[in-house]
């Protein structure tokens, strides 16, 4: 898809003096710790290195800013905002999501049989050092079977038993609705009887391309394009009981998990960036275009139910991405963890205007190529 980055000035961000981006700083310095002690990460296509990134980081950690107008202030000196535009004048668009809560068993019963799978040893990373011949290229995940690598089952031959007897199951949900919405989500909260939560995050997947079941459910007439959401996912598939396990085993996808512990439950899960999210302020993104740790202005006129019925205005940091995130302007908001933020998260459907900040270094080429 092709783009242009166009120069702007702060003042041209629509509601950028009144944002409040002050939860992004800890998010910052904790990128900058992943960068530093583990390693940096991937330059995406639009060439932001980690090197010119951590100079940011580094200066948002020497002069730590407190305070909304101070932390504005900081970026408006050490960053340059650029439009994102895209040459065939489409505007960008913006969805979310959330970490579920589910109630679980350790142990399964006649109600709660329904497992999450952690990663099984036989599930092969490929690249094109190792990719068998006649694998699509999206295949990123094989089964390892005899010395070969070959195709991993999918998901209706994984909940036909696939897996099971293998000690693979970390815990058994009552519904396996709520199963496949946190495969979607790609992490979850695990309530136990007692209170416990445990935290588990992706780990890998079979390998198979994701299919949205909504766009199945709207081919068919089922659903309305216009209205779609998880809402109207999750209603339909409650008043259509025979059908679930045709629909679910549409998205052949099928994801596994690691337990991870729920240090700061305010934080939300490790994420893509291998930092924890920041509820409405981590971004998903086009990793292939992108870098992570980088600040976006994301402004959207019909966005509204997030900012109680006013435009959305935010600055957030591209933490994560996702399958169906792609493209330069297109992003996934982490709206946080529970009911409350999946209620957010599944109506979020919207054009939205991106703005990259960019720091006044790197930005030097980039305004020489407009020059």
């Amino acid at each position: 898809m092709e783009y242009r980055l166009v120069p702007a000035r702060f003042s041209a961000l629509p509601g950028w003096d009144e944002d409040d981006p002050t939860p992004l700083m800890a998010a910052m310095d904790r990128c900058r710790d992943h960068i530093r002690t583990v390693k940096p990460y991937k330059t995406g296509s639009l060439g932001i290195t980690a090197g010119e990134l951590l100079a940011l980081l580094d200066a948002a950690a020497d002069e730590k800013p407190e305070g909304p107008a101070a932390v504005r202030a900081f970026f408006e000196a050490h960053c340059v905002p650029f439009l994102i535009e895209k040459v065939d004048g489409s505007p960008g668009f913006v969805t979310a999501f959330y970490e579920p809560e589910v109630a679980v068993r350790a142990a399964p019963d006649a109600e709660y049989r329904y497992p999450f799978y952690s990663r099984p040893d036989d599930l092969v990373d490929i690249d094109d050092a190792n990719r068998p011949a006649g694998f699509a290229p999206g295949f990123a995940f094989g089964l390892r079977k005899a010395g070969e690598i070959v195709e991993h089952p999918d998901r209706g031959e994984i909940e036909r038993g696939f897996l099971a007897g293998r000690g693979l199951e970390i815990a058994y949900a009552r519904s396996k609705v709520d199963v496949f919405f946190a495969h979607v989500q790609g992490a979850a909260r695990l309530v136990y009887p007692d209170g416990a939560v445990k935290r588990i995050t992706y780990a890998g997947k079979s390998g198979h391309p994701f299919s949205p079941i909504g766009k199945l459910l709207i081919d068919r007439g089922e659903i309305d394009a216009a209205t779609v959401s998880m809402a109207s996912i999750r209603d339909w598939l409650a008043r259509h009981e025979d059908q679930v396990d045709e629909v679910l085993w549409h998205n052949r996808s099928f994801i596994f998990f690691r337990q991870a512990m729920v240090d700061d439950p305010s934080l939300g899960p490790i994420a893509a960036a291998k930092v924890p999210l920041v509820a409405g302020r981590s971004l998903a993104v086009d990793r292939l275009i992108h870098t992570f740790g980088l600040p976006f202005f994301l402004s959207s006129d019909s966005l509204t139910h997030m900012d109680g019925g006013k435009p959305f205005r935010r600055l957030m940091l591209a933490l994560d991405t996702g399958t169906a995130i792609v493209g330069p302007a297109r992003g996934d908001i982490f709206t946080g963890s529970g009911d409350a933020a999946g209620a957010l998260a599944g109506h979020v459907r919207n054009a939205a205007t991106f703005h990259i900040l960019i720091s006044s270094a790197a930005a030097e080429r980039y305004l020489h190529a407009e020059g």
